[in-house]
């Protein structure tokens, strides 16, 4: 699996994943929004966003960078690229976009049901857009079976029902 995110402005976290070709997304949750808010203070370098953020780090299993101990679930990366994202109008910022190769996934075995990750009671957040985020809870989860093709591949009809387990 791939990750991408993209950084506004060379960040500590760009500049320290280039450096070692490592890093971890940790999943924010309702639990933990005051903190991710926190940790994305454009602080100095000398600066420890765990620490300013009060964040408990746990040890990652196959790379050097930990996660955020109190998340559900991290994914630990291997860099694979950057992409600085050409500028469109006047604006002074420098976006890139981070590419990363997932090379190890913890999932806290609280939110496993049946072999499945429950991921409506982890309740993490969604960026919504400008400082706008939403919380993802149970009652909001939506399960969609993937639509199936014809034959020859002109068409294509929905499957109803919640998803039956098939990946297509």
């Amino acid at each position: 699996p791939t990750v991408m995110f993209s950084s506004a402005g060379r960040k500590d976290s760009l500049n320290n994943i280039e450096e070692t070709g490592e890093f971890t997304c940790s999943m924010a949750t309702e639990a933990l929004v005051d903190a991710m808010n926190l940790s994305s203070a454009p602080v100095t370098a000398n600066v420890d966003e765990f620490e300013l953020a009060k964040l408990e780090t746990a040890p990652s299993l196959l790379v050097k960078p930990p996660r955020v101990a109190a998340s559900p679930s991290a994914l630990e990366c291997r860099l694979w690229k950057t992409l600085a994202v050409p500028r469109t109008d006047d604006s002074q910022i420098e976006h890139v976009i981070v590419f990363g190769h997932v090379v190890a996934i913890y999932i806290d075995d609280a939110y496993v049901r049946n072999g499945i990750v429950d991921t409506g009671a982890m309740r993490p957040l969604a960026r919504m857009g400008y400082m706008d985020y939403s919380v993802v809870r149970p009652d909001t989860v939506i399960t969609l079976n993937r639509p199936v093709a014809t034959a020859d591949k002109q068409s294509a009809t929905v499957q109803p029902g919640p998803w039956d387990g098939v990946y297509r």
